[in-house]
């Protein structure tokens, strides 16, 4: 029988993934990983068993930033409001950052994706949270008029997916006095709907 747990898990978690999220995997060393929860290197192997696993466990753990967008998504008001809100925070999050990070789930899909195919499932999983509340919302939109209702939901959800990442990617590098610049790109995306 496994000994429970002898530590905070969120907060490991949270510390685990903040830690890949900042420095990449490869980036990350398992002392990294140790300094930042606290835990000895043996506490840390035996529940998450190598580097490996906490990266898969911080990549699930990310989710529920994906879920939380996803929720914003779904608050009451006009649907084309809510998407291009949403993208306005991500920007606005991504560039108002300490650290211009980006997304966990993109720099590992840039980092990591293409040689693991565990990654690149955990990636796809994640993308396809937010891409299903982006398409639900299409859908709301598609039924008010306020989106062309000809037009294929999940196409237009995946279109403006593609936006949201590489609105994440350009706000890393994007000086302050052009922001409006990302807001142009925001507001170009949303008018493609109607």
């Amino acid at each position: 029988m496994a000994r429970p747990r002898e530590f905070d898990e969120e907060r490991v978690l949270d510390a685990v993934m903040e830690t890949f999220w900042r420095n990449g995997y490869e980036g990350t060393s398992a002392q990294d990983l140790v300094d930042a929860t606290g835990l000895g290197r043996g506490s840390l192997y035996a529940a998450y068993a190598n580097k490996d696993g906490l990266f898969e466990q911080a990549l699930l753990h990310y989710r529920k930033r994906s879920r939380a967008n996803v929720d914003q998504l779904r608050r009451e008001g006009s649907p084309t409001q809510r998407l291009r809100e949403l993208m306005v925070d991500i920007v606005n999050a991504d560039r108002d950052a300490r650290e211009q990070r980006g997304c966990l789930a993109t720099n590992s899909a840039i980092e990591m994706a293409g040689r693991d195919p565990r990654v690149a499932d955990l990636v796809r999983q994640n993308f396809a949270i937010l891409t299903r509340g982006i398409e639900e919302t299409v859908r709301r939109g598609q039924a008010t008029g306020e989106i062309r209702p000809d037009a294929d939901a999940a196409v237009l959800a995946l279109f403006i997916f593609n936006a949201v990442q590489g609105l994440r990617v350009l706000a890393q590098t994007t000086r302050p006095k052009d922001r409006r610049k990302l807001t142009a790109i925001i507001d170009q995306t949303l008018a493609a709907l109607t």
